[in-house]
């Protein structure tokens, strides 16, 4: 980085670090999906995914997921399933949401694998009696970060692949959170089998640097009008910085191997916070893939029933006391501990947070 400044530095011009970037990128790519543009903010990228959906299918609606988020721009406030886009209507037309394979709060009250993928099968049917049959995509997290990280069931990805070939439509993965080591897997696509059409990445990207992109195939990436000369570029989409904040951040993951490290702690965890959910009756649901962990809090043992997110903050906020730093967001605890965490420090934070939750579970006496 301190080499990049004294060379040029600002606009989207080829640079020496940016084609190195992209063929790294390509190395480590799900499947085909070889081509890559690049972007500054996550909603700019996944607006970018669904204007190369458009240009490649020409099918103007899309399909997304409750709970879900990609972003505040006014393009993607449709997608949203949660109160970010409370007060900002009209939004935009053709954009759909249905229930997300949440399996412990399942919105269709079935159980799995009984339930014979039923909200699949509502997307359908949505489809049939809601939309123009124009759908040019489908996308979704493959663990919804925002919600708490809920982690779907093994197959949910699979189903929604089916789903988008039947009806001629694209599957965008939304990798902004999941990818570059975050769930054990270089994206988290790849904790199934399938290769969607396009990805988005971004946040762990660049190593805090504001970097973000999308990844897809030729026939894909330069269908036009996205493929025209300037239809994907943007201002500052992959600047010298950039891409040399990104291309440093990759190959570190890569060389040091904390890929394997997340999925290696991270399972290390998980055990730990099942170990003390036996103990601490407000800790519910652990869920999670590497180091990408989400705990919900609940009215007691065995409850389904979250509490009010003011206990949320108030976990939050002895957690901070105690010198740790936790994301709560209503009730749910979403932990994501950088990628070269050790086991040892692992076990400080969860000691920390052990403390903060039997401080919660006293106050409110269960």
């Amino acid at each position: 980085m301190k080499e990049q400044i004294d060379k040029i530095h600002v606009g989207s011009f080829t640079s020496e670090n940016r084609v190195r970037l992209t063929k790294l990128l390509s190395e480590v790519a799900i499947g085909d999906l070889k081509r890559s543009q690049f972007y500054s903010g996550g909603a700019e990228a996944v607006e970018a995914a669904l204007r190369m959906a458009k240009s490649y299918t020409k099918k103007t609606e899309f399909i997304g997921f409750w709970n879900g988020f990609h972003g505040k721009t006014a393009g993607v406030l449709g997608l949203l399933g949660d109160s970010f886009k409370f007060d900002l209507g009209p939004l935009p037309a053709g954009i759909y949401t249905s229930p997300y394979a949440d399996c412990r709060h399942c919105e269709f009250n079935r159980s799995f694998p009984g339930c014979n993928w039923e909200c699949v099968d509502h997307i359908r049917k949505k489809i049939r009696y809601e939309t123009t049959n124009n759908i040019a995509a489908i996308i979704v997290e493959p663990i919804q970060g925002t919600a708490g990280n809920v982690v779907p069931p093994p197959g949910f990805l699979k189903q929604l692949r089916i789903l988008a070939d039947e009806i001629g439509a694209l599957l965008i993965c939304d990798e902004m959170i999941t990818g570059f080591g975050r769930t054990g897997k270089m994206f988290g696509t790849q904790h199934e089998e399938i290769v969607p059409d396009i990805i988005t990445i971004g946040k762990g990207f660049g190593g805090g640097f504001p970097v973000t992109g999308v990844m897809s195939r030729d026939e894909i990436i330069f269908a036009k009008p996205f493929g025209n000369p300037s239809g994907s570029s943007s201002s500052y989409g992959g600047n010298p910085m950039a891409s040399t904040a990104a291309y440093a951040t990759l190959k570190t993951i890569i060389e040091e191997g904390l890929v394997e490290n997340s999925a290696d702690v991270g399972a290390f965890m998980i055990n730990k916070f099942n170990e003390l959910k036996d103990r601490i009756p407000i800790m519910g649901d652990v869920r999670g893939k590497g180091l990408m962990i989400g705990i919900e809090l609940v009215k007691g043992k065995n409850s389904k029933d979250k509490l009010d997110k003011v206990y949320t903050e108030m976990f939050f906020n002895e957690c901070l006391k105690r010198g740790l730093i936790v994301m709560g967001y209503n009730a749910d605890i979403r932990v994501y501990p950088p990628l070269i965490i050790n086991k040892e420090i692992a076990e400080e934070g969860i000691s920390i947070m052990e403390e903060a939750f039997t401080y919660v579970a006293e106050k409110i006496k269960y």
